[in-house]
């Protein structure tokens, strides 16, 4: 029999230490949903007495404000003046649409190359500030551009430049207020470039009717006016990751406990940066918000280049008209943030869902608008339909940023950021391909009436994400109050086992299959985990291996968060699974598999010999075989191949899925035989098992799932008592068992 490697006192600590962790986060919850701006009430101090409080500065907003505006100056006028450029260059509409599309797609690529720069130092501040002269520089060139093979290069250019602006801003401006001013700052700050977007087809049209200057030379113009309002952001600095937030959020732990606080270093679990890319997705709520960025990109680029066309042939407008008309229609949208500023703090302080609600009413009426702006007899009303719709499209971007950057940590907001441009990149794409295949068959008016189709799915899709925000801000203030109350509790002393999960949930599709599964391990331990096939056995060894990711709940090992570490990282770190009759690779020979787990761990070949030797001395027959190929095995020497990972790998914890299923006894027990030895060595064993005789044989501690659920966790002579959990593991061996 396995014993036991901690006594019934220190399991009762352990136990107390998790139950400690749990009664913290739910202490701290409404607390830490004040701390994030969510009260449940809509009184708000004002903006100004915010700033005043704080000792702050409004520069952040009005220096970013001016690098969004900056960065608009190009794509509108290459907006505005669409039709000169295909005229003068010779180039078609659908080229100089397909190369719009190109810029998208640099777009799309340009913020998670940014976000990961910024990942591990705060240097936001200083990208933002260089990204805007390199396209100030790119406007400025665009004005000498000759061939359609250019204005491709120059396009991808100022797209990939401005990723920065996906990717840093808002994340920039959360850090730098408090969350009760966020949502103002935000809105303040998407002002300010609305602004700047209203001005920039006013500018060109100016430009090119009043001062007479050819498309060329309105370039020449907007990108000198681009670097100067560049350098205004000049002082612009990063605030560091959390100031206001999550940073606050764990020292309100330790004030919990009457302590200093203290943070503990997680550099060997942190997330890298596809991890936290992947995390992000995750996010039921952030899913269906991308799905709103992705029509909200169909409304900016592509749109904006067939509404130029349609006012030039419906409405006969010239350079100067259509630049008066682009300047009201993103001007009404400034108009409209001003407004909606104060309202929207109150509405996010009060509920969040209230927000992507609101958000999904007004990309219903963008759209909506759109059409009947597109359907119009009349240049008056036309013009109305469209100032309502840009008035709509105005307040989109901040409803959506700030409850995107709301249920992410800190430190995770450039990515999330990165990935909201890249939607809005892929919508602009898809957008582009789909409004030249309906002017095509339509014209350009049929172009304006079929966006109704996708922006009505998105409103739907945005709206019901409401239902799903506070549950996912709550999720993350306990992912962040709960990873410093463990570090807490490891600094002040306190015992932890090896590896807990925690409420864990997890899903195949539509199909759930775990259900709040609580499961501890303590180093050195050997425990079973029982069950009937469909149990949820082998998938919550997944969860704990980093193959399969929980939709909710929470992976600690050694005490430090591992939920989305990649399953090599949890490799590296000491986790090994060997799975049920899949553990070797049959095309490779024996000594080809025990190499390759070798290599696996970077392993010298002098070190990787030895641990072959080990496992040929381990499994006799394995030495016979040593030349033959994995797959012509039988079951039993492809498990003992499969065992010799752990000889190889040498882990701490030793995951095994099905070790007996279809073989010999005298085979499972010289398998039993090293399981034991592997164990005796010092490392932890979860054996997963049908058989009741052979699991409470090797182990003293014994778990029971089923339909999901662990329905029983004690000793393993405690579950021989339990006759109604045996009768449902209805396996060969349970009567000889007890």
């Amino acid at each position: 029999m396995s014993r036991r490697v901690h006594t019934g006192d220190q399991s009762a600590s352990e136990e107390a230490a998790l139950t400690v962790v749990e009664q913290t986060s739910a202490a701290l919850r409404e607390k830490a949903r004040a701390t994030l701006g969510v009260t449940g009430d809509e009184n708000t101090e004002s903006f100004r007495a915010l700033v005043r409080k704080h000792d702050l500065r409004y520069y952040p907003v009005v220096a970013l404000g001016l690098l969004f505006a900056t960065g608009a100056f190009q794509s509108y006028a290459f907006t505005v003046l669409t039709p000169e450029i295909s005229r003068t260059m010779g180039i078609s509409i659908a080229a100089i649409v397909g190369a719009r599309a190109l810029f998208q797609m640099a777009i799309a690529v340009a913020p998670l190359p940014i976000a990961r720069l910024s990942q591990f130092r705060a240097r936001r501040a200083m990208l933002c500030i260089v990204t805007g002269i390199v396209w100030s520089a790119i406007t400025l060139t665009t004005g000498f551009v000759t061939s359609l093979v250019a204005l491709i290069l120059i396009l991808c250019l100022d797209g990939l430049t401005t990723g920065s602006v996906g990717a840093l801003h808002a994340p920039l401006i959360v850090d730098s207020y408090p969350p009760a001013a966020r949502v103002r700052a935000l809105t303040a700050y998407t002002a300010i470039g609305a602004f700047g977007q209203a001005l920039a087809p006013l500018l060109v049209g100016i430009l090119a009717s009043v001062a007479g200057l050819s498309w060329r030379g309105v370039f020449l113009a907007l990108g000198i006016a681009s670097l100067l309002m560049t350098l205004c952001a000049i002082r612009l600095r990063d605030p560091g990751y959390g100031k206001w937030d999550t940073e606050q959020l764990r020292a309100s732990v330790h004030q919990e406990h009457g302590e200093a606080t203290d943070s503990l270093s997680s550099e060997d679990v942190a997330l890298g940066f596809w991890e936290i890319c992947r995390r992000v997705l995750l996010i039921p709520t952030n899913r269906r918000v991308y799905a709103g960025f992705a029509v909200y990109g169909v409304l900016t680029v592509p749109l904006g280049t067939f509404i130029s066309v349609f006012l030039d042939e419906r409405w006969n407008l010239g350079p100067g008209q259509r630049g008066l008309f682009f300047s009201m229609f993103f001007g009404i949208g400034v108009v409209a943030l001003a407004a909606y500023g104060s309202r929207g703090e109150k509405q996010f302080r009060a509920s969040p869902a209230r927000v992507l609600r609101a958000a999904g009413l007004l990309l219903a009426g963008t759209v909506v608008f759109i059409a009947l702006g597109g359907l119009m007899p009349a240049l008056a009303p036309m013009v109305i339909c469209f100032g309502i719709a840009g008035a709509c499209i105005g307040l989109l971007q901040p409803m959506l940023g700030i409850s995107l950057l709301s249920i992410v940590p800190s430190h995770m907001r450039p990515h999330a950021q990165a990935l909201a441009g890249i939607f809005v990149a892929i919508g602009g794409t898809a957008g582009a391909v789909l409004l030249a295949g309906v002017q095509d068959q339509f014209g350009i008016g049929g172009t304006m009436v079929a966006i109704a189709i996708p922006g009505v799915l998105g409103a739907f899709i945005i709206s019901s994400a409401g239902r799903l925000i506070e549950d996912d801000l709550d999720r993350m203030i306990d992912e962040v109050v709960e990873d410093e109350e463990i570090h807490r509790i490891k600094r002040s002393g306190g015992h932890l086992p090896m590896l807990s999960c925690r409420g864990v949930d997890f899903s195949y599709g539509p199909l759930q299959v775990l259900f709040d599964a609580n499961f501890t391990i303590e180093d050195g331990e050997m425990v079973a985990l029982l069950g009937v096939n469909g149990a949820g056995k082998s998938t919550l060894l997944k969860v704990i291996s980093g193959i399969g990711l929980p939709t909710a709940g929470s992976v600690r090992y050694r005490g430090q968060e591992i939920t989305y570490l990649d399953a090599e990282r949890r490799m590296k770190l000491g986790i090994t699974q060997i799975p049920g009759g899949r553990a070797v690779f049959g095309p490779m020979t024996v000594v080809e598999n025990l190499r390759s787990y070798g290599y696996t761990m970077a392993r010298d070949r002098g070190s990787v010999d030895r641990g072959i030797q080990t496992c040929f001395e381990a499994f006799p027959r394995l030495y016979e075989r040593r030349n033959s190929l994995a797959s012509t095995l039988s079951g039993g020497e492809q498990q003992m191949l499969g065992l010799s990972k752990a000889l190889m790998l040498r882990p701490r914890l030793l995951l095994i899925d099905e070790l007996s299923l279809g073989l010999a006894p005298v085979v499972v027990g010289r398998l039993l035989d090293m399981v034991r030895r592997i164990n005796a060595d010092g490392t932890a064993v979860v054996l997963v098992e049908q058989s009741v005789n052979i699991a409470l044989n090797l182990v003293d501690h014994a778990y029971f799932m089923e339909k999901g659920e662990m329905r029983f966790d004690g000793r393993a002579d405690e579950l021989l008592a339990r006759d109604d959990l045996l009768r449902a593991v209805f396996l060969q061996g349970a009567g000889a068992a007890q």
